[in-house]
């Protein structure tokens, strides 16, 4: 019996290698990976839903969610996860030294709806105190001008939005001072370039970024799975299927971050990365499924609600094709 050809885009991922090269199989697939990188991947599929199945930014899949007739639907698989304290950018020019001096700034993000700076403002709001209203945000371009949004939004009168002029780009403008800070899932190259002229706003960014685990339990869901709703319409196991199969591969990268005869990755101290993760946030820190992650699903979705992106607040079992929220058991 022949299997079902699927294209899956997705970002060469270590904990999805096992899909790409074959080592894990989806029952029932013929699966064609695709290694794009993740803003090819959103911007193919958003626009043009150009593959049966891709990596998808969780915010941007929330926003199709509450259009007519809903083009995607998920699993719970997590490829991309990231504590966002480091991805919060100032102008030296700004005199901003700690997060409240944040109210009242120009804040430059490449789009608002995306899934990093969802988390920035509701993190910056929850923990200090800075409303998403309570600042001016300016969009386009990180790197290259002429960036728009990938979907058209409808933000409240609250949020003051608009683009950065033609011919821009956010990483020069903050270094010029033009914009005081950036909330971007990149990090700006005039970071490097330009050191003097643009900083983190967190500097200590890991020990931040612990304490708020330690506080919140909160490990930031970025990316998830979704397939094109009429693959799954006519093959609803498909869910199931390539659920199964990212689990697979992610415990062969697990067991492979376990080895100690010699070092999957390069870095030096891995071994000693590994067990911090283990000893703060479990043996399962990249934990997928629906139970695991219901409290970080609803806490962003919470996020997406406040700041207009959703007109009503979701509920995480939603976001997921019911075939994929739970499985047998022996």
């Amino acid at each position: 019996m022949s299997k079902l050809r699927m294209t899956l885009a997705c970002w060469n991922y270590d904990r999805t290698r096992p899909l790409a090269d074959g080592t894990v199989k989806p029952d029932g697939i013929d699966l064609n990976y695709l290694n794009l990188p993740v803003e090819e991947t959103f911007f193919r599929m958003l626009r043009n839903r150009e593959f049966e199945a891709a990596e998808m930014s969780l915010s941007s899949y929330a926003v199709s969610l509450t259009r007519a007739d809903p083009p995607f639907i998920a699993i719970p698989v997590f490829p991309s996860r990231f504590f966002r304290h480091s991805c919060i950018f100032v102008s030296a020019r700004s005199g901003i030294r700690e997060p409240k001096d944040l109210i009242g700034k120009r804040i430059g993000t490449p789009e608002f709806q995306m899934t990093a700076p969802v988390w920035i403002r509701g993190i910056l709001q929850d923990e200090y105190g800075v409303d998403p209203a309570g600042v001016e945000y300016l969009t386009g371009g990180e790197e290259e001008p002429g960036r728009e949004e990938k979907l058209k939004l409808e933000l409240p009168p609250k949020i003051r939005i608009g683009p950065i002029p033609a011919g821009k780009t956010l990483a020069k403008m903050i270094a010029e001072g033009e914009i005081d800070a950036l909330h971007s899932a990149r990090a700006p190259s005039t970071l490097q370039s330009r050191p003097d002229a643009v900083k983190r706003l967190f500097e200590d960014f890991v020990e931040v970024e612990r304490a708020y685990f330690r506080k919140t339990r909160i490990f930031p869901i970025m990316h998830t799975v979704v397939i094109r709703r009429d693959v799954y319409h006519a093959n609803p196991w498909v869910a199931q299927s390539l659920q199964k199969a990212f689990v697979a591969a992610q415990r062969l990268t697990y067991e492979g971050l376990n080895q100690s005869a010699a070092q999957m990755a390069m870095l030096p101290w891995l071994m000693a990365h590994v067990e911090e993760a283990r000893r703060e946030m479990g043996d399962d820190w990249w934990s997928y499924g629906f139970e695991a992650n219901r409290a970080v699903l609803d806490t962003f979705l919470r996020y997406h609600h406040e700041q207009g992106l959703s007109g009503r607040r979701l509920k995480p079992e939603e976001l997921f094709a019911p075939e994929a929220l739970e499985s047998f058991k022996i």
